[in-house]
């Protein structure tokens, strides 16, 4: 039997929960599950812990929820929000002695090397320590430290981007179309993380609407809704959605037991 334990960093859209300058009732919340870092999360399995995303509040996710191991990273696309703390992994080069493995598609490696030179490049006169990574297009399934990571492809208003299927778990955030043969490769999880930004229509992202009828044809046990803006408060939104639908939170520890 293969377990998983899943923990969401963040789940929150580009600006994070709260917004700079915004008085609202989701922003001015005092539900902790209301305060969303940007999206993000960690699966761990038979020892090993996989990364999905580098995000700007890296660091302090990996403190708030003990992370301190970083095997891989899983890049699902590369805008800001989503690869900003990659200087961060220098810490777990530091603490497991060995260059870390970076997966994603050839778009989003592109990206890196040209938005992280310094981290790809012999630099000796670099002023301080610096990430030491190995960057590995994803073109199809691939066996991960003895797992098999099974890459979805998804689009982001017109951008191809990644989520990730390991087991009966997958990640699926920032998408606006699941492709027909990407619905397939998504049938019989146990649980589905899955973008669902705002009520009102968005161009590159689900709305709750549009979430809840992927999740309703995927038809996983569970569904978590991440990606999540300043408009949809936790307990209130919550208390509308299907059974067996819920927003996740910052912080969220998920397991999940595979029979194989």
């Amino acid at each position: 039997m293969d377990t998983y334990r899943i923990v969401v960093l963040g789940s929150g859209t580009s600006h994070g929960v709260p917004m700079i300058g915004c008085q609202c009732p989701v922003c001015t919340s005092s539900d902790s599950r209301d305060k969303r870092t940007r999206t993000s999360a960690v699966l761990q399995t038979a020892g090993h812990s996989f990364l999905i995303d580098t995000t700007p509040e890296l660091r302090m996710q990996c403190l708030a929820c003990n992370i301190t191991r970083v095997d891989a990273v899983l890049y699902t696309h590369s805008h800001a929000d989503h690869v900003a703390g990659l200087d961060d992994l220098r810490r777990f080069n530091a603490l497991q002695k060995t260059a870390i493995p970076c997966y994603g598609n050839a778009h989003t490696l592109h990206d890196l090397h040209r938005m992280f030179s310094y981290a790809f490049k012999d630099m000796p006169d670099y002023p301080s320590a610096k990430p030491h990574l190995d960057t590995i297009e994803v073109d199809g399934p691939f066996e991960l430290l003895g797992v098999r990571v099974v890459p979805i492809p998804l689009f982001h208003g017109k951008l191809p981007v990644l989520g990730f299927r390991i087991g009966s778990f997958a990640y699926c955030t920032d998408c606006s179309c699941i492709p027909e043969e990407s619905m397939a490769l998504l049938q019989g999880l146990q649980v589905l993380i899955l973008d669902g930004l705002r009520r009102r229509p968005h161009p590159t992202h689900f709305n709750l609407e549009q979430a809840v009828e992927a999740a309703r044809q995927i038809g996983a046990g569970q569904t978590f809704f991440t990606h999540i803006a300043h408009e949809l408060g936790h307990k209130a939104t919550n208390a509308e959605l299907p059974a067996g639908m819920a927003l996740a939170h910052d912080g969220q520890v998920i397991e999940i037991k595979d029979e194989g």
